[in-house]
């Protein structure tokens, strides 16, 4: 969720690995036949030679609704960069969902450099954590020093770093890593980063320390009380979600406490520093998905999981290609590859946009089943 004055329609063809844009297309007011396009052919390999096993991942866009603003430019992109520093056992995924006059260019900015940044520290696989957070500042402090205007501009972040067997997260924002975990025959979801957002006590702490009022836009409007500041959780009340405001003016209205650019809404409290989360993937780890919050707004990470996990993603420790699947308490198996999960989700999104016509669908998905599911790597 961007700013109050950023929030548009966003989506696109990718021609490559490195998100690109096109044209917006939506849905009229009544439903119609279905007009959103995602990429045609999206399944990846990246072989990962220390643990023995070969990486898929799929990448998937749908294009968002505006009903006031229908050809509004798309703002997110993505980036998947394999072999990081030649090393073959180290992958990176990253989504970046831009915000403002100018999110664009700022998303795109961030994609490109980020990446460099972090593939450029010679002390990347030492701590990755510490290389992650000289990254992000770095790239965020190029962005304020470039010819874009970030001043009320920018973009959220969030990016998985593969090492082997190793999940490296860093978040910036509201976009939203999650990971598939068997329990039993269930696929529970478990966040992989948390949303930076004022829903979160400790950051809407942080930002009004830093002179941030932080209100809705009813009550920075005055239709509500400005000192009720009880907003219930995040996904119960999206429509009119906290926002972060200048001490004397109605701006920028940011819905995130974190971001890269947006060198205004920095002057009260919000920062480029990640947040960075390790995991350690075991049998019971499914498959991860990076997605920007045009999916995690409208669909909780349990329901994301849930239309993937409905294709037949699981494990099976005799035959890789066989999987357990959960579907409504019951464990069917069947064989499947993560290009189903492709097809399951796509199929999943577009239903959905259809049955809910002004609600913006607007993200990069990136699926990736974890290497308990993957093949092993032929010698």
């Amino acid at each position: 969720m961007g700013c109050v004055h950023g929030k548009c329609c966003r989506g696109y063809i990718p021609p490559s690995e490195c998100g690109g844009t096109s044209s917006c297309r939506g849905l009229g007011p009544r439903r119609r036949q279905r007009k959103h396009k995602f990429t045609q052919s999206s399944l990846k390999f990246a072989p990962v030679p220390s643990h023995n096993y070969v990486l898929e991942y799929s990448f998937l866009t749908q294009q968002g609704y505006y009903p006031d603003s229908p050809d509004k430019e798309n703002q997110d992109t993505f980036c998947i960069r394999t072999q990081i520093q030649g090393n073959p056992n180290v992958h990176f995924f990253g989504v970046y969902d831009g915000h403002g006059q100018c999110g664009s260019q700022c998303s795109n900015f961030v994609r490109d450099r980020l990446i460099e940044t972090l593939s450029n520290d010679p002390a990347l696989l030492e701590d990755p954590g510490k290389a992650y957070t000289s990254a992000f500042l770095a790239t965020n402090y190029q962005l304020h020093n470039s010819d874009i205007d970030d001043s009320m501009s920018g973009t959220t972040a969030i990016t998985v770093l593969v090492v082997g067997d190793t999940l490296y997260v860093a978040n910036v924002g509201d976009s939203r890593a999650v990971l598939a975990v068997k329990d039993g025959n269930c696929i529970v979801a478990e966040n992989l980063s948390n949303d930076q957002t004022p829903f979160r006590r400790d950051e809407y702490e942080r930002v009004k320390l830093c002179g941030a009022r932080v209100l809705s836009v009813d009550q920075v409007e005055g239709l509500k009380d400005p000192d009720v500041q009880t907003w219930g959780d995040e996904e119960s009340q999206g429509s009119d979600p906290p926002r972060l405001w200048v001490p004397n003016g109605m701006y920028p209205g940011t819905a995130f406490t974190r971001s890269l650019g947006d060198s205004l809404a920095e002057t009260i409290g919000v920062i480029a520093t990640p947040e960075v989360s390790v995991v350690r993937l075991t049998p019971n780890h499914l498959f991860f998905i990076v997605a920007s919050d045009g999916i995690f707004e409208f669909l909780s990470s349990q329901t994301v999981v849930n239309m993937a996990g409905t294709s037949g993603v699981g494990v099976d420790n005799i035959n890789v290609s066989t999987a357990t699947r959960a579907r409504r308490g019951t464990s069917e198996v069947s064989t499947t590859t993560s290009s189903d999960v492709y097809c399951s989700v796509r199929s999943e999104l577009s239903d959905q946009q259809c049955c809910q016509n002004v609600v913006s669908m607007r993200s990069p998905a990136i699926i990736v089943p974890s290497p308990s599911c993957q093949r092993p790597v032929e010698e």
